[in-house]
């Protein structure tokens, strides 16, 4: 038999022009099409559990604010090169060995405005919501932390940097992570219990994992409920999170281009989610919002009339992440796992 390995399936190598084409090394395949695979690509298939929402709830709406100014790319945190991603300067390139005077005071806009803009609307709507922080941010920032746990919001971990950790070695990639939950217990009295680095490589979650510190983490998008993986041995959590209903499509190239493309695009998704819930297959529905970006007075406008609609179906819970996974460890962990001590404290803490 002739081996398909390295193959795209269905497409044929003489008329595809790829005859000559080395071999793939089969050391650098983790798996292939119809071989076993490190990726899932199956999940809940067909029959999704049922999630059981509190009080019967169609959808469980998770809002959450990333706090990340203060722990961007600059010359001024050690780092080789300015900030490129994320802010009203759609396309920027990084400046290597310079600073990047607009792009920091875009940043600062977030932490010393737009933070407090969207504290204010969130807390007027009484709108719960989980805070993805950097630990560099809230260093820089102790009012912002304080402001947040005055509010109740629950403050999950975005890393101690907000930049991508793709190529950042194993030894500093750990350094970071302790540091950011050793911040989190100075500024605001507990560790996270919440991981979400935004930038991760494909070793991030064992790392975390074996912490012992956390309880669930959201680097993924694959799916519109939790899931649980035992890859790296007992049972972890993983809550999904989402780039699709973000304000970083207002930072982004045929992205929204103001307040009520943002909110409509949401409303819509929030719509066709409790209607597939009420028919029985109930979501979760995330919303990611970014200080500098939606903290802008006309999209926070926009966000104002979401919160509106959304409050205004009895069978949307708003709620942190943190609730989400300790309902889903009560109500659907593992079968033939028992829960570590650790869990039956955090679960027994409210």
């Amino acid at each position: 038999t002739t081996s398909t390995r390295g193959r795209t399936p269905g497409v044929d190598p003489e008329s595809a022009g790829m005859t000559d084409a080395p071999p793939m090394d089969p050391s650098l395949l983790p798996g292939i099409y119809g071989e076993p695979d490190e990726r899932n690509l199956v999940g809940y298939g067909a029959s999704p559990p049922d999630p059981k929402w509190p009080n019967g709830a169609s959808v469980a709406l998770s809002l959450v604010l990333n706090y990340e100014e203060g722990a961007e790319n600059c010359l001024l945190h050690g780092d080789q090169e300015s900030e490129k991603l994320l802010s009203e300067i759609v396309g920027a390139a990084a400046y290597k060995g310079q600073r990047h005077a607009n792009m920091e005071s875009l940043y600062d806009y977030g932490a010393r405005a737009g933070f407090w803009r969207l504290h204010r609307l969130l807390t007027a709507k009484q709108a719960p919501c989980t805070v993805f922080a950097c630990g560099m941010a809230l260093e820089r920032n102790p009012q912002a932390a304080k402001a947040m746990q005055d509010a109740g919001w629950e403050v999950a971990s975005h890393g101690y940097r907000w930049i991508d950790y793709q190529d950042v070695d194993d030894a500093t990639e750990r350094e970071h992570l302790a540091k950011t939950v050793e911040v989190h217990r100075k500024l605001l009295g507990k560790a996270p219990v919440g991981l979400y680095q935004g930038k991760p490589n494909v070793h991030t979650r064992a790392r975390a994992v074996g912490m012992g510190t956390f309880f669930y983490d959201c680097d993924s998008y694959a799916d519109d409920l939790p899931y649980w993986t035992t890859e790296h041995g007992a049972p972890h959590l993983v809550v999904p999170y989402t780039l699709s209903e973000n304000d970083m499509r207002f930072a982004i190239p045929n992205g929204f281009s103001h307040g009520g493309e943002f909110s409509r695009y949401l409303c819509d998704s929030l719509k066709y989610m409790l209607d597939e819930g009420r028919q029985g297959h109930r979501r979760m529905m995330s919303v990611g919002l970014h200080c500098r970006l939606v903290g802008r007075p006309g999209r926070a406008a926009g966000l104002a009339a979401f919160l509106d609609y959304a409050k205004s179906f009895p069978d949307v819970w708003v709620c942190t992440r943190e609730q989400i996974a300790k309902h889903w460890y009560t109500h659907h962990y593992p079968g033939g796992h028992a829960k570590p001590q650790r869990v039956l404290e955090w679960l027994a803490n409210p």
